[in-house]
């Protein structure tokens, strides 16, 4: 299993750092008893004397709840960025800060992912550092719902993958001095599903995107990969919730829809629906001057719907672009990843949407040294990698994840998966996909600022990057271009006459979604809110006096 990368700049209160488990689970796993257990009380122990949190000073207001600043860092996926603009949201609406400012902050919300070991070490890293700090530390993600047991979080507070929508309740109890864990599977009629509610308040890393989880968890069983021990087997939100929301982003200034998940070729198998019929009412409700972008699928789940896929990516407001990770480019190597298609399924999902789309855009991911893999094996990767000349390739070292049954096989020497590692990275810079663009014209629509924080940056209809000036009134902005020069990641625009406004003023940035005082009911929701913020003073004050 992959997860897409995100590519948003980080310009939050929130940073971002690109029931069948596994025949083997370690010692730090949770056990299939554990996983599956019904979980409907919150467990609270006494926080542990060595994390220094019970000895804190206390602060002005600290005993009161949502009166607190949080620091919140996320790693990984665009789904793990989906749940933490979530939690920020639930936060946020609370009345609890977000700051970027960790050394300000009050407590540290540290939402984590466990595909490679870099980045488990981040977090780990994160995580002793907030202990030194004296910080109030509560950590999420794949990481503690895969290996809850693990020696570095032992004594701190646990928000599972499924229990985002219980975060102010975990921050609260933490502040508070006491541990919560919480990590149970969210099921309607016996039945896992998608996870929290997709219509919870959020607060979007940008303001004009919105990134939506269809779906949890996968059907696959690689042998090399952890989240299937987090995310578990699939879960699909209903279609109604998805387009419900995507209606509410596009009414609050959204102009890109972000479809993610742990595989979203998978959607709706599990509840009856599949990811065209999802994709069709999407369609419908898409704004002109908008787009829509699917993610990461693994190709046995894309094979049967590849005539509808393609017709949805032809639509004017669909990006004609696919992430469909490959991983080798040998058959052996496949079959020992478990990962249940033959490299002609990949070559045949390539040159179909290739043939029926004028520009397709595919993006794949390669395992460099996976631990079966000959040297034979790797000339396969290396020619299959020639043959379509991927614009975006990334290129990955095997990492031995524990619990998996990959990381008990003998390892090829790090030189040599280096060498390899090398060997594919020099291909994929020898030939410049946008050669020959100079002069083109494109409607780009712009959501970003460059890395650099020079140019802004849209993506055509193929989602190819594109910069241009800097200027404001591009910024969310469907822009006619034409390129005036290319480099091997982006091409350089110029804006020409034709800029398509966008159909509502995006929300600040930090602002919470989902939140509104126009309505009527939204004044009675506001007015609910006053009575529990009174209330919760009152309650102070009573256990003070």
């Amino acid at each position: 299993m992959n997860s897409e990368s995100s590519t948003l700049k980080n310009t939050s209160p929130f940073h971002e750092i690109i029931e069948d488990i596994e025949d083997l689970i370690s010692s730090q796993d949770i056990t299939p008893k554990e996983r599956y257990s019904s979980r409907k009380n919150v467990k609270i122990k006494a926080k542990r004397k060595e994390q220094n949190v019970t000895n804190l000073e206390p602060v002005n207001g600290e005993n009161i709840p949502g009166t607190q600043t949080i620091y919140i860092k996320t790693w990984g996926c665009a789904h793990n960025s989906s749940d933490t603009e979530y939690m920020a949201g639930q936060l946020a609406a609370y009345g609890y800060k977000l700051t970027d400012h960790k050394k300000e902050a009050n407590l540290w919300l540290l939402n984590s992912c466990t595909v490679k070991n870099p980045a488990e070490d981040h977090f780990r890293n994160q995580v002793e550092e907030a202990k030194r700090e004296g910080k109030y530390i509560v950590v999420a993600g794949c990481v503690p719902q895969g290996a809850p047991k693990a020696s570095f979080i032992q004594g701190l507070s646990i928000i599972g993958v499924q229990q985002i929508d219980r975060v102010v309740e975990v921050v609260e109890e933490t502040l508070k001095g006491n541990t919560v864990k919480l990590l149970g599977t969210k099921k309607e009629h016996g039945k896992k599903v998608g996870g929290a509610s997709l219509l919870l308040p959020k607060v979007r890393r940008n303001p004009l995107i919105e990134i939506i989880a269809i779906n949890t968890g996968c059907l696959n069983q690689c042998t090399y990969c952890k989240t299937k021990h987090a995310r578990g087997e699939l879960g699909s939100y209903p279609p109604e919730e998805i387009v419900e929301r995507a209606k509410q982003a596009f009414e609050e200034g959204v102009v890109e829809i972000w479809l993610t998940s742990e595989d979203t070729g998978t959607y709706g198998r599990d509840i009856g629906s599949s990811l065209p019929e999802l994709l069709w009412k999407l369609v419908e409700v898409i704004p002109k001057g908008c787009r829509l972008r699917l993610g990461m699928t693994n190709p046995p789940y894309i094979l049967e719907h590849l005539a509808e896929i393609a017709k949805i990516m032809n639509h004017p407001r669909v990006y004609s672009f696919l992430h469909v990770p490959v991983q080798s480019g040998s058959d052996q190597v496949l079959s020992d990843m478990k990962r249940e298609y033959f490299r002609k399924d990949f070559e045949h999902v390539v040159d179909f949407l290739r043939s029926q789309i004028s520009g397709m855009t595919i993006a794949t991911d390669i395992i460099c040294g996976f631990p079966t893999e000959t040297e034979d094996d790797f000339e396969e990767t290396m020619f299959l990698c020639e043959k379509y000349k991927f614009p975006s390739l990334f290129i990955n070292q095997f990492f031995p994840r524990p619990g998996t049954p990959a990381a008990l096989l003998p390892r090829i020497a790090a030189q040599e998966v280096k060498r390899r590692t090398k060997r594919l990275t020099d291909l994929f810079y020898t030939y410049q996909p946008y050669e020959g663009r100079v002069g083109e014209t494109y409607e780009i629509l712009v959501t970003e600022v460059s890395h650099d924080k020079c140019y802004f940056v849209g993506h055509n209809k193929f989602y190819e990057q594109v910069l241009i000036p800097k200027e404001q009134k591009y910024m969310g902005q469907l822009v006619t271009v034409k390129i005036l020069s290319a480099s091997k990641f982006s091409m350089i625009g110029e804006p020409i006459d034709k800029i398509m406004p966008g159909l509502t003023k995006p929300l600040q940035q930090g602002q919470v979604s989902g939140i509104k005082i126009e309505k009527p009911e939204d004044i009675r929701v506001l007015i609910t809110l006053l009575i529990l913020g009174v209330s919760i003073i009152f309650r102070f004050l009573w256990m003070i006096l």
